[in-house]
């Protein structure tokens, strides 16, 4: 039995931290509802984009790992009788996920405050980008924003002169985002077993990112040493921590960073007279790396990445996206799994990371077409066919 069988989501949100995090629950057993906002008209009448035809939304959907394992209603919470739905599911429900802008809520009766009256035992999280009070509550924002505030974007890259480089989105709407509201909503459910009391929980993406950055900052608490893009020791400064283009134009990654590391990785470079600079300044260092750069030119990625392990060293080739679904780690980890889909018969996606012994993760179907689940959801309410009919009349639901 999975982990968080039994246990009630409804996920509110509208972009990726909120899917990502509802992902991770499903993914540990949770039933996640996602509640869908009908689609609005844009000014003219005209769709913002076209519509995808029904093959290719049924693609999408296949591909779409961060709304597998979850279930679609479609309400219009502007309409009181749709407020009324949610409230009716609310009252059953054990988390309540949400990730609009402070107050957003609160305007449509959706509110921790409102749905904790009707069930104290909720636990009801927001993810914004930073958090429900302070100065900048109000600001619009996505992950470059919130790294840039955070001063996770400020030490990433090689160049202390040049511009930082941007992570993609991971660092505040992945990891500090999704991963910690989902962290967080498991420790409200731990202690809502221990006291039987639910909890808001207020998760700034921002927060999420700079939490990050502990270990760093500790030093700089310590020692008042800004630290300086591409000069610390996990930037690219050393020798031994760094990416090296290869004859293939392949990269592969070097972490030598204990003595017994380092020493073996001079050794196969053909540099044995740097074993006694790994700890000099950064200037010896940078000469080192330039002409460490020449050495891996002289042979591809694969067979660096085999001279290198046979002497147990931390190297490891810097794979892409075209290389991962094939690769046997991931396959013996079941990070790349394959799903039978009904309609496009095998169909790959990233697996879960977490691997419980007792409660293992679970694949209970793809991604559901949006409303794909309003009348049985409706039904579980008590909704009468004729109801729900002269809802979806009213546009009340879809």
């Amino acid at each position: 039995m999975p982990v968080l069988d039994g246990v009630k989501v409804l996920d509110l949100s509208q972009h990726m931290p909120g899917h990502h995090c509802s992902m991770l629950l499903g993914d540990m057993g949770a039933d996640v509802l996602k509640i869908e906002a009908p689609s609005l008209p844009t000014r003219g009448g005209q769709a913002a984009r076209s519509e995808p035809s029904p093959e290719e939304r049924e693609r999408s959907l296949a591909f779409d790992s961060l709304n597998r394992n979850k279930r679609s209603i479609v309400l219009n919470l502007k309409d009181s009788r749709g407020r009324d739905i949610f409230h009716q599911l609310a009252r059953r429900a054990d988390v309540v996920l949400e990730g609009f802008r402070p107050g957003v809520v609160a305007r449509l009766s959706v509110d921790y405050q409102t749905i904790s009256e009707m069930n104290p035992r909720i636990v009801y999280a927001s993810i914004s980008g930073y958090g429900q009070d302070g100065p900048f509550s109000q600001l619009a924002g996505h992950d470059i924003n919130y790294i840039a505030e955070s001063g996770t974007l400020s030490v990433i890259g090689p160049d202390p002169e040049g511009p930082p480089v941007m992570p993609m989105n991971f660092l505040a709407d992945l990891a500090g985002g999704a991963t910690t509201t989902a962290l967080g909503i498991v420790a409200a459910l731990f202690h809502r077993e221990k006291t039987g009391r639910g909890q808001f929980v207020d998760l700034s993406m921002t927060d999420g990112a700079l939490q990050l950055t502990a270990s760093m900052l500790s030093r700089y608490f310590e020692t008042g040493r800004v630290p300086v893009r591409g000069l610390e020791t996990f930037s690219g400064s050393l020798v031994y921590y760094n990416v090296y283009q290869c004859q293939d134009g392949k990269w592969i990654s070097i972490g030598c960073i204990e003595s017994y590391f380092y020493e073996s990785f001079c050794r196969e470079l053909g540099r044995e007279d740097w074993i006694p600079l790994q700890h000099v300044d950064l200037e010896t260092h940078a000469k080192m790396i330039a002409e460490a750069r020449e050495i891996f030119k002289t042979r591809t990625r694969d067979e660096w990445y085999e001279a290198l392990n046979r002497h147990d060293l931390c190297a490891q080739r810097v794979l892409d996206a075209g290389e991962l679904a094939a690769e046997p780690y991931l396959q013996a980890r079941e990070m790349v799994i394959e799903r039978q889909h009904p309609v496009l018969g095998p169909v790959k996606q990233v697996g879960t990371a977490l691997k419980f012994s007792e409660s293992p993760a679970v694949f209970r179907g793809f991604a559901p077409n949006k409303g794909q689940h309003t009348d049985e959801v409706l039904a579980e309410l008590g909704h009468s066919a004729d109801q729900i009919a002269a809802l979806r009349a009213d546009g009340v639901v879809i």
